[in-house]
This record gives C-alpha cells, structure tokens and sequence, in this order.
C-alpha cells in the first residue's frame, strides 16, 4: 500500500468527522505531523503519530508479538522492543478471516463501506486517540470490535473512529485487533498441557491489549485506574466473556455491551471435539497445524468443523469454558468474583434486522397481517397477545416496527442483566436505542449497529447510517454525554438525559434513547413472556434482502 496513502487516509476520515470542529492554530493548519511531533514514548520504544483538529492519534501500535509460528495457538507474548522511533500513522494488519461476501449486497455495502486492510497473524495492534499525551489522568475507553468472534476488525466502520468522543468528552480511546475464528478458539488442548489454553486465546489478546493500557496509557494521557471496556454485536460478547476473565483483574473498571452480551461460553465437550478431529487430520502433528500457512490452517480447520457440528460453540470457534481462563457455568455467578464490583450498561436497538428496509411491501402490513406473519411464519402461536402487548407499550409503532422490536428480543440481554444483578455490587444500566434515520425511506430503522457512531459523537462522519444534519446530533449528544459520565463515576446520569434508574429485575427500568429519551419501565416484559423460543436469525431469512 502506498506510504502517502497510508498517512493520508485515516488524516482525512478523521477531518470528515470533525463536525464543523476549525480548530484555530497558527494560521488554521489542522493536521500535524513531522519528525518532532506526537511523539510518545511505550515500554517498548517510542511511537510517532500525528495531531488533528487537537487529538493525538497513534495508529497500529503492537502490544503483542506476531501470533504465526510457534506462536499459533500459544498464549499471546510481548512485542519485541524498538530502537529509534516507530511511525504509528495507519492501522495495522487485520487478524485473518474471510470476508469476500461483504460487499455483495449493494445496498448495503454503502451503507457500511467497510474498512479492511492487510491480513496477517501479526495482528495484535491496537489505535490511540487521545486529547494530549500529557500527565491529566483522564478515563479511558477500550472498543472490542464485532463480528461474532470470527471476522471484523478495529476499523471495520468510520463509526469506530475515536477522535471526536476524545475530544468532547476530554477522554482516550483504544480500540483493538485481536485473533479471531479458528486462530483464536482452536481448542486443541488435547495436544499437550502448552496449548491447555489454545481454545481461548483470542480473549487472552484482549486482556494483553489491557495489560498494555494498564502500562502505557498513562504517557497518552488517560488513567490506568479507570478503563472502560465496550463492544457491539460479537464485541459486546467480548466485554462479558473478559469482564469474567480472572486475568482481567484490576484491568478493567467499567463494561458496556451492545447488542450483544455473554453470561456463560461454549462447552469444552464440543470444542475438545472439534479439536481432537482437527488433530486427526494431521495424526496428531501439531507443530504441522503451525507451520502451514494461515490459508490452509483456516481452510482445514472450518472444514473439519463442518464435518463434526458445532453443537453449542458457536460456528465451532468461540471462547470456551474451560475452567482456566473463563469459568464453568454462569459468569456472574460468583458474589465475590472482582466482576462484582464492575458496573455494567447494556444497550440493544430498537430494530436490529430493520426487516423492511430492503423489502419495501412490509411497510404498508395490516395488524392482522403481523400477526398471520409472526404466528405462521415463526411459529409463535400466541403472538396476536404478544403484538397486542407491544402495541400497549408502543401506541405509536406501526404493525412494522412491533415485528421488528419482537425479532429484537431483549430475552438474551435481560438474563445478562439479571445475572449481573443478582451476583450484586455494582448497578446495572439497560438502554434501548429508538432512533429512525431520514434514509432509505425511513425504514433503516434502529438496525443492528447503528447506534456505535452515535455513542461515539460520528453521526456527521457516518452519514449513511445518520444522514447527518442536527436531529441525529442532538440524540448523538444525549448519548455521548450518559456514556462519558459512566466511564467518570460508573453512573451514566448527567444533565443531558432523564433522570436514568439502575437496573433492577422487579421494575426493568430501561432508557430509550431518540430524539427526546424517556424511560419506561419492563417495556417488552409481557410480549416476552407470551413468545415461544425462536431464532431471530429466522426472522432475518423471511424478508431475505435483494442482491443487487
């Protein structure tokens, strides 16, 4: 990739989402970069990045060493140390995966344009933004990315970029790659008491890149003693799956989920099994597992997968309860774990398939039609009293967007939620984002995902999700300000939003954010209660989107 480009691109993705920002110094020069500047020292050696608008930004810093080799599904170790200064401009490498099918869909592919870059198991990199490498101890915010645990990276979205939350909020932000699918949750501890942890070594990175943070932040400015760690989707599974770590002790302060959360991890059962055919297929040779290219590990070990099931693991590569580094069982089950004292927030949307936004006719679907819809085609027999209840709670919605909030079932991040409560210490925080966009005809809805630039003052950045403009800001505004204020004092009220209630089983009190944020208590409770067990995903493949 071409060195100009490389320093250019990310300078520029940032001067998009500056909002109007015109810092003034000298003669309005707003990016910054050269041989004596934004310079800062790691354990390791000093990084160079580069100030925009007023935000140090540090880009593709190693925090572990290169995971190919012998160091395949080995613990993560450090990086080696440098001599001289390391240009820190542009991301580092992706973790390998597959992706090909990302931009198949039209439609969608505008509406993400995602970010990929080189792939490679020297992929243990994290970013910095940061108001001042200076000595203020200001709260630290660390982004584990989605997509499940097997793709996405610490960019895959303009939404992810952290220059402007640093800059409103006086705070720093980390984000992460990290290993994912079959080169982080390998469980071949079959082969030998050294790969014990193989099938976890993808949340191992994790804690690596907060052990980094816990040594280094604070020469960027931030606060060891106050991390917060947050992710959406597969990354909101992340932040459960490390806040239950023991390892993670003292490295983490905060969490929140969106969109996805985790109270327990795959079965070893199945994993073992999993791991034990990969095995077969080389007859037991392990170190030829490492040797291998990284295509080929990747191609055998899906396909081997495949051929045993994956049961309860999630796609055959997730973390796995193995006793050592993740508990057996539920994770907050235990009142004295250090998880204990670690406020939680949780946040879904409001619309996570948005199943109409590429089949318009659902827009126009009588009540009744809903009904016939869910009870036919997702088998939900009682779901006239479950439309019923929803509609109570939401007079305004249209048949539409009950179905939508009912495929969004909060079932799964309710029991987190409970779980969390229960184990006791510190309080839970439930949200609920509601905000439909101007796009697409009003029907890209709360989909999955699109609150992140919100959380993260990018709504002028990430227009496609947004369209930009002042009403998304002002909701932008609402929900920066709560998110600052929890990672300060664990408690996200502020002047911005009302008056938000902590969690609790009895009263369900949740924050529904939009143009003018309200909490209402329990609000799906009785529609929840009234649904049989389905998969959403189901859902998803009724209103299958066009290819275009």
């Amino acid at each position: 990739m071409n060195t100009l480009f490389k320093v250019l691109v990310p300078a520029l993705v940032a001067v998009a989402g500056c909002c109007g920002n015109q810092s003034a110094q000298n003669d309005g020069q707003r990016l910054f970069v050269g041989d004596d500047i934004a310079v800062t020292q790691t354990q390791y050696g000093k990084v160079q990045g580069y100030i925009l608008d007023d935000v140090y930004t540090y880009l593709g810093i190693p925090y572990g060493a290169s995971t190919a080799g012998a160091n395949r599904f080995m613990p993560p170790q450090e990086p080696a140390s440098w001599e001289g200064i390391r240009p820190a401009m542009f991301y580092g490498n992706d973790a390998p995966q597959a992706h090909q099918d990302k931009w198949k869909n039209n439609s969608s592919t505008f509406t993400d344009h995602w970010n990929y870059y080189d792939y490679s198991e020297d992929c243990l990199n994290l970013n910095v933004w940061t108001p001042a490498p200076d000595s203020k101890k200001r709260p630290v915010l660390v982004w584990m990315h989605g997509g499940g645990f097997s793709a996405g990276n610490s960019i895959e979205q303009d939404g992810y970029h952290g220059a402007n939350l640093a800059r409103a909020g006086d705070i720093v932000f980390v984000s992460v790659n990290h290993r994912l699918n079959v080169f982080g949750y390998s469980d071949l501890s079959a082969a030998g008491p050294e790969f014990a942890t193989s099938g976890n070594v993808g949340v191992l990175d994790l804690v690596a890149a907060l052990q980094w943070v816990h040594n280094n932040i604070a020469n960027f400015g931030g606060d060891p003693g106050n991390v917060t760690i947050m992710g959406q989707s597969g990354g909101g599974a992340k932040v459960c799956d490390v806040l239950a770590m023991p390892s993670s002790k003292g490295l983490v302060h905060k969490v929140v989920g969106l969109s996805g959360n985790a109270i327990s991890a795959a079965d070893q059962e199945g994993t073992k099994a999993i791991g034990a055919a990969i095995l077969k297929a080389v007859k037991g040779d392990v170190k030829k597992l490492q040797e291998m290219p990284w295509e080929e590990y990747y191609e055998l070990a899906n396909k081997v997968a495949a051929e045993v099931g994956t049961g309860n693991t999630m796609g055959g590569f997730s973390p796995v309860a193995d006793g050592i580094v993740l508990p057996k069982g539920d994770f907050f089950a235990d009142k004295n774990a250090a998880s204990a004292g670690v406020p939680l927030m949780l946040c879904t949307t409001t619309s996570e398939f948005s199943l109409s936004k590429e089949n318009p006719t659902l827009e126009a679907i009588s009540f009744e039609e809903a009904v016939k819809m869910v009870k036919e085609s997702f088998g939900q027999p009682k779901a006239l009293e479950a439309m019923e209840a929803l509609q109570r709670a939401f007079p305004e919605k249209k048949p539409i967007e009950l179905i939508n909030m009912m495929v969004a079932q909060r079932t799964n991040v309710l029991a987190t939620a409970d779980s969390k409560y229960n184990q006791g210490g510190a309080p839970v925080y439930l949200a609920w984002f509601d905000y439909n966009a101007p796009l697409f005809g009003g029907r890209i809805r709360a989909f999955h995902c699109a609150d992140i630039c919100y959380w993260f003052k990018n709504t002028d950045l990430m227009v496609t999700h947004t369209g930009g403009g002042a009403e998304p800001r002002k909701v932008s505004d609402q929900m920066s300000a709560a998110l600052v204020a929890f990672m300060r004092t664990g408690n996200p009220n502020c002047k911005e939003i009302p008056q938000w209630p902590a969690y609790n089983p009895e009263d369900g009190a949740t924050m529904i954010f939009g143009v003018k944020s309200e909490v209402k208590n329990a609000p799906d409770r009785e529609a929840l209660s009234l649904l049989e067990s389905f998969n959403p995903w189901a859902m998803m493949r009724a209103a299958p989107a066009k290819e275009d």
